[in-house]
């Protein structure tokens, strides 16, 4: 399979690509960071060998850049997979946040899987397959302090993974919206995860992997998925 997943250079996205990676799919990858990028598609490479990574650096919360990753990649194959993965946290309430704050991660939180599935879906429709991954977050389902623009740009991509579910189902489209708690990313900065409190990428990875190996007929509509002990 062909499987694209964007914000792949760290974290979600790069243990995702990792996943695919390893049982014999093809990725294609992007991210903002080139160095972090490349690094991230040779650790796939070694881990992997003979994996086929290939990678274009793309800042999707830029549509022109959407558009030129998404031209990338249908240009060498046809999509079975995407993973909308790309997207960035600023903390703040919605009272007071700094000004473009909201802006800027609606860009990038929904904007960006917008803009691509739009415009890789022709050619999954023409295929009569495929299977759209975005990923959400818990906060896209409550609310919490320190949320603010964050979490009404996740909100939105739920509600855009929940329209497009409705949408292409006569289409032979599979949509699968993912809900992760806490996961041990960059985001958690220096976080001591020695006692396993928090979850780690690879637990969503097996998650959207199992999703997506599951016969043309059953879908998982949504995966939520929490560290054992709840949210922090």
């Amino acid at each position: 399979m062909n499987v694209i997943v964007t914000g792949a250079s760290k974290g979600i996205g790069k243990a995702i690509a990792l996943k695919f990676a390893g049982e014999g799919h093809q990725v294609f990858l992007c991210a903002r960071n080139e160095a972090l990028l490349q690094a991230a598609a040779n650790e796939i490479r070694e881990s992997c060998p003979g994996a086929k990574v290939n990678v274009l650096p793309a800042d999707l919360s830029v549509k022109e850049e959407v558009f030129a990753f998404a031209n990338w990649c249908t240009q060498q194959a046809i999509p079975d997979i995407v993973v909308n993965n790309a997207g960035t946290y600023l903390p703040g309430s919605s009272m007071d946040e700094p000004e473009g704050h909201l802006e800027m991660m609606m860009n990038t939180n929904l904007y960006s899987a917008y803009h691509l599935t739009r415009k890789l879906l022709p050619a999954m429709i023409k295929n009569g397959h495929g299977h759209i991954f975005n990923i959400c977050s818990i906060a896209s389902l409550d609310a919490y302090s320190g949320g603010g623009g964050y979490s009404i740009s996740k909100y939105a991509m739920n509600g855009f993974s929940k329209n497009l579910r409705h949408e292409l189902k006569p289409l032979g489209i599979k949509v699968t919206a993912v809900f992760p708690g806490a996961v041990l990313t960059d985001s958690w900065g220096n976080f001591d995860n020695s006692n396993k409190r928090i979850m780690e990428a690879s637990d969503v990875a097996s998650l959207v992997y199992a999703a997506a190996s599951l016969s043309p007929q059953a879908v998982v509509d949504e995966i939520k998925v929490t560290p054992q002990l709840g949210e922090l």
